[in-house]
């Protein structure tokens, strides 16, 4: 089998396995009554797209870069689908399915299949393409592949990182009704959307060997497109300056995305 086919062969069991799971988690969120079982299911299939494009190209590719591709995404995913599902337990439904669900002309399960659930999983099995293709290529790990892996390992830090933060500033009741602009939260508004960003990266670098692979560079530049533009920065902020009459000055000062050292008052926003 070329390594064209490889790459092919796992893209197709990558697509399986991904549909197979938004499958039961939309069947989960239809028994519950709580689509927001969707957001834990963004961060395991970010695992079965990584163990799914590892089985389906057994036999091929570098095996330093494969495993290294696996351990990637199956601590990644793992652990951002355990942190997703810790955050939700006991919650009602997301305000952000509510909202999307009353909009459904009629059919509200097959209107959030079609506005919801397809499109997580089009995007996600765009997302990992890299990871499919960094399966089946025979070249041998290279100073690229370190870059990648060090670009992976910054972002996977400033993501656990900025969650574990995160989660203990709101389990304090004396922080009820107030900013976290903490620990990493003090460099960047979005630690964890720009260590997300960091990671498909280091994907895309870690799977890197050959110049066609280049076109897949859509991949990060697709989600970091979603982290920044889509649903992620913008929206976030958008939502926190309605809840807080003070987030204004939290992001006057802060940066949206990329860390850096606060801004002094006056300094203008950029």
């Amino acid at each position: 089998m070329t390594t064209g086919a490889a790459f092919a062969y796992a893209l197709i069991a990558t697509a399986g396995a991904l549909a197979l799971l938004l499958a039961v988690t939309f069947a989960v969120g239809v028994r519950t009554g709580r689509q927001s079982v969707l957001d834990v299911a963004w961060g395991t299939g970010i695992a079965v797209a990584g163990l799914a494009s590892f089985l389906a190209s057994l036999g091929h590719g570098d095996a330093a870069r494969r495993w290294l591709l696996l351990a990637a995404t199956v601590v990644w995913g793992c652990r951002l689908a355990a942190h997703v599902a810790v955050r939700l337990r006991g919650a009602g439904e997301d305000p952000r399915y509510r909202d999307l669900l009353s909009r459904a002309p009629r059919g509200r399960n097959s209107y959030a299949l079609r506005v919801a659930y397809l499109p997580q999983g089009l995007v996600l099995l765009a997302a990992t393409a890299p990871v499919a293709a960094g399966m089946a290529q025979p070249s041998p790990a290279s100073a690229v592949t370190a870059a990648g892996a060090a670009v992976w390992l910054l972002g996977f830090g400033f993501e656990a990182t900025g969650d574990w933060q995160l989660a203990r500033f709101r389990a304090n009741p004396a922080n009820r009704g107030h900013l976290m602009d903490r620990g990493l939260w003090r460099y960047t508004r979005h630690p964890n959307y720009f260590g997300d960003a960091a990671m498909w990266w280091g994907l895309f670098l870690i799977s890197y060997a050959t110049p066609i692979q280049l076109v897949l560079v859509v991949s990060p530049l697709l989600m970091t497109f979603v982290l920044t533009r889509g649903t992620g920065q913008r929206l976030t902020d958008a939502r926190m300056a309605q809840s807080h009459p003070d987030y204004a000055e939290y992001a006057a000062r802060t940066s949206a995305f990329i860390p850096r050292r606060p801004r002094s008052p006056g300094t203008a926003l950029r």
